[in-house]
């Protein structure tokens, strides 16, 4: 029986491509660790990120090519990740800052931003939410927290923390119901505090839950720290489509790559199996389309969306195999992809 090689093990590799970022495996610096024991091989596929969407597929096409190899019985393929950083960020421990915005208030922006936070968490990534919705700061409630942890001496401020994401907000530091009047000096204060005076540690991905609309926190935000990419989250009407066409401008002019859409409250599924649109249709492929990105996901319309926020327990920890859950899921996991993309300059 033919002795297999390193070298062999590495040609057969460089067949085997990575879909999303079109490459394969051996030129993306992915292959780690090859050992071989006879007609046995082992190595490890370091992904650009936890929550590949086409984990499972890497890794049997690895596997199947090393098999085909003249003198291998048995591969063992361990998956590992390890995201590409944001070369732009500086002086911060966090690879990837994402933006969720929209248009206009009331599309589930931010219960898209806690989702796409907690999926990835899930997935095995570090991640933080930062609630920079100054004016209506709802991200304690939906992450079920009501107070910062205390600061140890000689530290910075510790964010709060639930469902493996770190999580700060103005909510945690304002009394229930009191109004925020605040003008751009105190919004950008306030938003350089949030990024360099809290204590993230050392983060994957940091989402940042914008305000709606394209106003000052926004252009503070952007002035503060370089962002890796924007998601817009929009609803299927016109009216949405209108204000949300803002947002995409607002990162366009910018230069924040526009990591795709997202369009929330698609339609509703009725017990029978039939489904109403309740908000119209094709909002978020035409804003897409408008913006040269890809939708993303379709969001449907249910009642445990609206009762995780409410309870502080994100959808896709209340009812994990629900349809809104599983599309937000698939979303975060799209989102970190897109994110992987554009550092290798797709």
């Amino acid at each position: 029986m033919p002795r297999v090689s390193q070298a062999d093990v590495i040609k057969a590799l460089s067949s085997v491509q990575d879909p999303e970022l079109r490459r394969d495996l051996v030129s993306l610096n992915m292959i780690k660790d090859i050992q071989i024991t006879g007609s046995s091989v082992a190595f490890t596929v370091e992904l650009t990120t936890p929550a590949c969407p086409l984990r499972q597929q890497i890794q049997q096409d690895a596997e199947n090519a090393v098999l085909a190899l003249a003198g291998v019985e048995k591969v063992d393929v361990t998956m590992g990740a390890r995201v590409p950083e944001d070369k732009k960020i500086k002086d911060l421990s966090i690879k990837n800052i994402i933006a969720v915005g929209s248009g206009k208030g009331g599309v589930g922006k931010s219960t898209v931003a806690v989702n796409i936070a907690v999926a990835l968490a899930q997935c095995g990534a570090s991640v933080g939410l930062l609630d920079a919705d100054i004016y209506g700061p709802n991200i304690p409630v939906m992450m079920g927290l009501n107070a910062l942890p205390p600061i140890p001496q000689g530290k910075g401020i510790q964010p709060a923390q639930a469902f493996g994401v770190k999580v700060m907000s103005i909510g945690f530091m304002v009394s229930e119901g009191q109004p925020l009047i605040w003008r751009g000096p105190m919004l950008h204060s306030a938003i350089q505090q949030f990024l360099n005076d809290v204590d993230w540690g050392e983060l994957d991905y940091l989402i940042v839950d914008l305000p709606p609309g394209t106003g000052d926190v926004q252009l503070s935000l952007v002035q503060t720290v370089p962002l890796s990419g924007g998601v817009i989250v929009t609803m299927p009407q016109q009216v949405s489509f209108d204000d949300a066409a803002r947002a995409v401008s607002m990162f366009k002019k910018m230069d924040v790559p526009i990591l795709g859409v997202v369009e929330n409250m698609s339609y509703l599924q009725m017990e029978d199996g039939s489904i109403r649109r309740l908000f119209g249709e094709g909002g978020g492929e035409k804003l897409a389309g408008m913006a040269g990105v890809p939708l993303l996901a379709n969001i449907p319309i249910e009642e445990h969306v609206r009762a995780g926020g409410d309870h502080g327990e994100p959808v896709v920890v209340s009812d994990p195999q629900s349809p809104s859950a599983k599309a937000m899921m698939g979303l975060a996991m799209s989102v970190a992809a897109r994110v992987s993309m554009i550092a290798h300059g797709l």
